[in-house]
């Protein structure tokens, strides 16, 4: 039996959308799963309370087959109705697997994964329940089925139901007989509110509502939301009344368009040095002291802080990997970087004197997620770097640093990972100046240099020329390596995920450092390799790095230079240079990725492949 595991052990990158007004649901819902469409999907499906009937279709594919579909057998007029993508690994990307899932009177759509589903299952089949998919979704459908068939309202058939769940998931539902309701429940699955004039929305994510309403109201842990035509009302999955907070999204649908760009990746490159002005705005008080008001920790309670974790995934640990040098080096405290997946099952060393930080862009990655709750049972503070204000992560962490990114829609994460960079960047400083490990005018020089970034930034893209002609170059090369040293080994290591990640090219970033371990023998005639060198200031690096590019050409490869101006020295060994502008080591990151990111933006383009939405690839993993 198949799982849909593609919402649950490895990814949740399903789509929801829901709707309750006076408007055609249709058109809204099939509107709200395009503006989705960023999370990767296989299939697509809506169903609409109608006439006393549940009326559905769902299709294999995009959307577009959907559209299709409807197109050649319309559906009634309905003013509810609810939809779904779904992202298949295990359980094939047929039509049936594909949601809404129908028991009679009910549709439901499912993110997450239902642990318990056998044993359901075979309990609905003995009570003559027929199956009609493969999937451990369908089950939610039949035992709200059988709940209001026993005369339960869908808001107690909805906690009777999940009281009965294990595992992570968001269920929504509608009830033919009742067609004034739309009701949902979450746990470990995001799911939002949106609030309009006399119309109501679900959705996993703002953006599919975000063209018809910008309040919205935040769902917890265990809760179940039931929207009527008179307005919202959340209670726990015990019944009692729940406490909600309201938001208002403080970025319109054009900020999620593409605006002429040719995707929605190269917009995002081209916003960076606004989003790290964004991040960096309003972060000094009149007396010149940095401020993090999100800070909800005590300046005491941060003294006796004697480590730093830091926990995240993909392009989010790779910062965490920069943050760690910046933190030591200015706060002097041990700080280590785990991969959140690992985290909580190597029984890490943690307590009350340990201070994690969180990075993740969207707040409901499930690794990170799990790796808060662990360390508070450890009574560890924790602080989240986040770009989503309501999302899971920063609700259940001590306090937050936003990165005022906006919305980023591409898979491949580009203005998440330098807004990442500086928060990560402005929590060092912060921590410096609390423990008193910096006077306050060394604070205000890196602060100087850190609001000169997006200035910097921008003349980069100003001359993206010569990184356009060298990814023509090298489109069809089949490896390409990176080095890098001191904080310009992350970057390595980014420069080529993003390479993997858009153009399906195998590449590798490596310490520079260990070239004579190991890597110099994939060294061949010809081979690509990029290298990062250090900026002036630390001379004794950037000479071993420079000697590396020395011995790597020595062996025939051609080598990508990325060097500060005016570094001759590092131009004299290079076969195409990719002037840096000229800012303390540190700091590096925040320009050296850009060239990264253009080139792999255009290779990929260049290869004929779908850059905002890889293979295999979707922006959200929120259950483990």
């Amino acid at each position: 039996m198949g799982i849909d595991v593609a919402c649950g052990t490895f990814f949740d990158v399903c789509g929801i959308v829901g709707y309750l007004g006076d408007r055609e649901a249709l058109d809204i819902v099939i509107s709200g799963l395009k503006r989705l469409e960023y999370r990767g999907y296989d299939s697509a499906g809506v169903a609409l309370a109608a006439d006393g009937a549940i009326e559905w279709r769902k299709k294999q594919g995009k959307i577009a087959n959907l559209v299709g579909a409807i197109e050649d057998d319309p559906l009634p007029s309905a003013t509810i109705g609810i939809g779904h993508t779904r992202w298949a690994t295990h359980g094939a990307p047929t039509d049936a697997n594909s949601h809404p899932h129908v028991a009679r009177r009910i549709a439901i759509v499912h993110n997450g994964i239902i642990e318990n589903h056998a044993p359901l299952r075979a309990e609905l089949e003995a009570a003559g329940a027929e199956f009609t998919s493969e999937t451990d979704s369908e089950v939610a459908a039949h035992l709200l089925e059988s709940a209001v068939a026993g005369g339960a309202g869908l808001v107690d058939a909805m906690r009777q139901v999940v009281s009965r769940l294990e595992g992570a998931f968001t269920l929504v539902a509608i009830d033919a007989q009742d067609p004034d309701r739309i009701v949902a429940a979450r746990r470990n699955s995001p799911l939002v509110v949106g609030v309009g004039d006399g119309e109501y929305f679900l959705a996993s994510d703002v953006a599919a509502f975000i063209e018809h309403t910008r309040d919205a109201i935040e769902l917890g842990q265990d809760q179940v939301v039931e929207l009527t035509r008179d307005g919202v009302n959340v209670t726990t999955f015990d019944g009692a009344p729940a406490q909600t907070k309201a938001f208002h999204v403080d970025w319109d649908l054009q900020a999620a368009q593409k605006q002429g760009y040719d995707w929605f990746m190269r917009k995002e490159i081209f916003e960076q040095p606004h989003a790290v002005a964004d991040t960096l705005l309003g972060r000094l008080n009149d007396n010149g002291e940095l401020v993090l008001d999100e800070i909800r920790i005590s300046p005491e309670e941060l003294r006796r802080i004697n480590k730093i974790v830091i926990v995240a995934c993909g392009t989010a640990f790779y910062a965490g990997l920069v943050a760690k040098y910046a933190i030591e080096h200015w706060t002097r405290i041990p700080c280590e970087v785990e991969i959140a997946s690992e985290f909580r099952y190597r029984d890490p060393i943690i307590d009350p004197m340990t201070l994690v930080v969180t990075i993740s862009q969207s707040g409901e990655t499930a690794d990170t997620l799990m790796a808060i709750r662990h360390a508070r049972e450890q009574h560890a503070k924790v602080i989240a770097i986040c770009n989503t204000n309501g999302a899971t992560i920063p609700r259940e962490s001590d306090a937050v640093i936003y990165t005022h990114a906006g919305p980023e829609i591409g898979v491949a994460s580009t203005k998440g990972f330098t807004t990442q960079l500086v928060a990560c960047y402005l929590l060092g400083l912060y921590l410096a100046q609390v423990r008193g490990m910096k006077y306050g005018d060394e604070i205000a020089a890196v602060l100087g240099e850190l609001e000169r970034m997006p200035q910097e930034i921008q003349h980069l893209l100003d001359n993206q020329a010569p990184i356009l002609e060298l990814a023509e170059e090298l489109k069809e090369e089949p490896s390409i390596l990176f080095l890098g040293r001191h904080v310009g080994y992350p970057v390595a290591l980014e420069g080529a995920l993003k390479l993997k990640e858009l153009a399906y090219i195998h590449a590798e970033g490596f310490p520079a450092g260990e070239l004579k371990h190991g890597p110099i023998a994939l060294v061949s005639q010809d081979l690509p390799m990029f290298v990062v060198v250090p900026p002036g200031g630390r001379d004794q690096l950037r000479d071993k790095v420079i000697s590396n590019i020395a011995e790597v050409k020595a062996r025939g490869a051609r080598t990508i230079v990325l060097a500060e101006a005016g570094d001759e020295e590092a131009r004299k060994h290079a076969d195409h240079f990719i002037e840096l502008p000229r800012i303390s080591t540190l700091l590096q990151p925040l320009v050296a990725i850009v060239p990264l990111q253009l080139f792999a933006c255009e290779v990929a383009t260049l290869r004929g492949h779908d850059v905002d939405q890889p293979r295999n690839l979707a922006k959200s993993v929120t259950v483990e």
